[in-house]
């Protein structure tokens, strides 16, 4: 008996997959078998780190924001007199800033992504929401395929105003994703943004031998032989303020 039990429920789940990727195969990208068998994570909260203009980093989880999508490490955009310039390293500055203003961020969970992913809706302390100021900012899109919209009118205004982006010409991400990116390329393969200095993030956080978070200001001795490198936790900063509150100290010389 029990083992009829098992396989009974087996073939309950599996047709409830079947049945739901038939009903929706929009939504195919988020759906796994995590979402149905995975009890739903607690809120997370904390000093966010932000790995794109579209994820950050809480307590060593990675979370997607829902419903936008920001422009790609090596995306490049196009301003207002037609001049390349890194939008998604300028996407995930923008971010990191406007997080520094008001921690610790917290995210509420919405779902797992098909790359385990913590996906969640995320504020900072004030109440803000991350999401919403981002589009509404011209730092990222209203992803309509998982927003159902709910971003579009604050897409329009950022539009209107020709802020971020929309003061010059791009491609969207998913665009440029499709264009670019190997399909069986993972997120964690893909480099933080801040590992393309914007032109104010300037300061290098290293980490060395010992395992030590060292930040090197322009001028120090050995801030140009100092080379980031993402895959081993290594970053950008903006200021020396964000470096510390990070948790990393000033190199010695």
């Amino acid at each position: 008996m029990p083992m009829r039990l098992v396989f009974v429920t087996v073939a309950a789940t599996s047709a409830l997959v079947t049945q739901f990727v038939m009903h929706d195969s929009g939504s195919l990208p988020e759906i796994n078998l995590q979402n149905l068998i995975t009890p739903r994570p607690v809120a997370i909260a904390g000093v966010a780190s932000v790995i794109d203009g579209d994820t950050i980093e809480i307590h060593g989880q990675r979370i997607r924001f829902n419903g936008i999508d920001a422009p790609e490490s090596a995306q490049q955009c196009d301003d207002a007199n037609g001049f390349h310039y890194q939008c998604g390293a300028k996407s995930a500055a923008a971010l990191d800033a406007f997080l520094a203003a008001s921690r610790p961020t917290r995210c509420t969970f919405v779902s797992w992504d098909r790359y385990g992913r913590y996906v969640g809706n995320c504020r900072r302390a004030d109440g803000v929401s991350v999401a919403a100021w981002m589009v509404e900012n011209g730092q990222a899109l209203d992803w309509p395929k998982y927003s159902q919209g709910a971003y579009a009118m604050l897409q329009e205004k950022a539009k209107a105003a020709k802020v971020g982006i929309w003061a010059g010409t791009f491609q969207a991400p998913w665009d440029w994703r499709a264009k670019h990116r190997a399909d069986n390329e993972q997120p964690s393969m893909i480099a933080p943004l801040l590992a393309v200095s914007p032109s104010a993030c300037n300061i290098k956080g290293n980490i060395n031998a010992r395992g030590e978070h060292i930040y090197h200001m322009p001028g120090q001795e050995y801030y140009d032989r100092t080379v980031i490198t993402t895959s081993k936790g290594e970053r950008w900063f903006c200021s020396e303020e964000e470096a510390v509150a990070a948790g990393w100290r000033k190199a010695k010389r």
